[in-house]
């Protein structure tokens, strides 16, 4: 069967020989970023809601699970901020915070968002016993001061694999950083939601063309099936 990806938003076969490297799954790790119940509970008092994350919860344990199968590590990454607000609005706040809350008409809880110890940070994804957590996110990317990075090379991890939200903002900054820091980068088409379908798309073009590989859940599970090394 042929190994398909997405480049510029058109699915198309892998380059043959091309991306082989990509797909060593001993060295491969799911990133799973910001599942949790502060994007994606249905509470009225929900302090960033992503709704169109809440529509992924389902693919994304499932393309963990399968991974799983295959030997693929999985690591969940939520956001972590001091309770005193140091680490944010009574230190320099998130500069997403204002114009973000401007365009959906305003988030009139947004101050509790990501607060450690609050039932916002719990995970909305399955949690297995043998993942691997990181609660420290503070900005956009999944690597910004937390021990992400130390743990993956503690690992012998080379490839990441994204999945979370929100597709424009956390998935882009996380991969960008991941593929400056020379990990290679895959990020999962259907198991990514962000603010709005244009943003989304805009992205995953922005991705394919510059951080690594999109590409769909079942097209990954093919090519790990196909082209991993041993």
């Amino acid at each position: 069967m042929t190994v398909h990806s997405y480049l510029y938003g058109r699915r198309r076969p892998l380059p043959e020989g091309e991306y082989a490297d990509y797909f060593d799954i001993e060295r491969t790790a799911f990133v799973s970023v910001d599942m949790h119940e502060g994007h994606l509970s249905a509470d009225e008092d929900c302090p960033c809601p992503a709704p169109r994350g809440r529509a992924i919860i389902g693919a994304v344990d499932d393309v963990h699970a399968r991974g799983r199968e295959l030997g693929v590590r999985v690591i969940h990454v939520r956001t972590g901020l001091r309770p005193s607000g140091a680490d944010d609005l009574n230190g320099i706040p998130s500069a997403w915070r204002r114009p973000f809350a401007e365009y959906v008409g305003g988030i009139p809880n947004v101050a509790a968002h990501g607060l450690e110890g609050s039932r916002w940070t719990e995970f909305a994804t399955e949690v297995l016993g043998e993942d691997e957590v990181v609660v420290s996110k503070k900005r956009l990317s999944a690597f910004y001061a937390t021990d992400l990075d130390f743990l993956l090379r503690q690992a012998g991890i080379t490839t990441v694999v994204l999945t979370g939200c929100m597709t424009d903002c956390c998935i882009l900054n996380t991969a960008f950083d991941a593929s400056n820091m020379s990990y290679r980068v895959i990020t999962v088409r259907d198991c990514v939601a962000g603010t709005n379908e244009e943003l989304e798309e805009a992205a995953l073009k922005i991705m394919s063309l510059n951080t690594g590989l999109v590409m769909d859940a079942d097209d990954l599970m093919v090519a790990w099936k196909q082209l991993r090394h041993g």
